[in-house]
């Protein structure tokens, strides 16, 4: 039975990036997964659906996350698929991450639940109903897991994601002059050096 990892990418990324994985887990068959979904509630119905199949076929999962990805994974009830993770710049707050979404659009959580939405001059919509869920459906994740953080990552605070690596057992790498997005020459070959260290023998 062939070992399978599967990755899920960020925001605006493609699941065609997994390519980039193959040759750093030989042993894995590396598959990219083209998600739907825009939000938890709907990854709670998509990722198991898609996976729990793979689960059965391949044994359990390595996950290979990035940003908004890692997020919806962490909230899709799939902890009994998962065998270990490899999250990149993950989002680990959300609400703390729509806060400052908030300040940067110059507006007020009061003024969100009273419009529902608000459009931001940064691309983002900004969602009452997506706020109050995240409210409601703190983060449980209980996978062994290993995070790589870029220094300079504008959407999440080293004291937010050190606290969550602490939280759960994370082994937490940081790259001082690394950016929420890993994408420079430099960042890449941080990012599988990083990765050669951290997968088992």
């Amino acid at each position: 039975m062939q070992k399978l990892a599967v990755y899920i990418h960020g925001k605006g990324g493609s699941a065609d990036e997994a390519e980039h994985y193959q040759a750093l887990f030989p042993v894995h068959r590396v598959l990219g997964f083209a998600y739907r979904s825009q939000t938890p509630w709907e990854a709670r119905e998509e990722f198991p659906a898609h996976l729990a199949p793979l689960n059965r076929q391949h044994g359990p999962i390595t996950l290979i996350a990035n940003s908004l990805g890692a997020y919806l994974a962490m909230n899709a009830g799939i902890e009994e698929l998962t065998e270990r993770a490899y999250f990149i710049s993950p989002i680990v707050d959300m609400e703390k991450l729509i806060g400052r979404m908030l300040t940067w659009a110059k507006a007020s959580e009061d003024e969100l639940k009273a419009k529902g939405v608000i459009a931001t001059d940064f691309g983002e919509e900004l969602s009452w109903d997506y706020l109050a869920y995240v409210r409601k459906h703190p983060l449980k994740w209980n996978v062994p897991t290993a995070i790589l953080y870029g220094g300079r990552d504008e959407l999440t605070d080293y004291e937010t994601i050190a606290a969550f690596a602490r939280q759960h057992s994370a082994q937490l790498t940081v790259m001082e002059n690394g950016e929420h997005w890993f994408h420079t020459e430099e960042h890449m070959a941080f990012l599988d050096s990083w990765l050669g260290k951290h997968l088992p023998n």
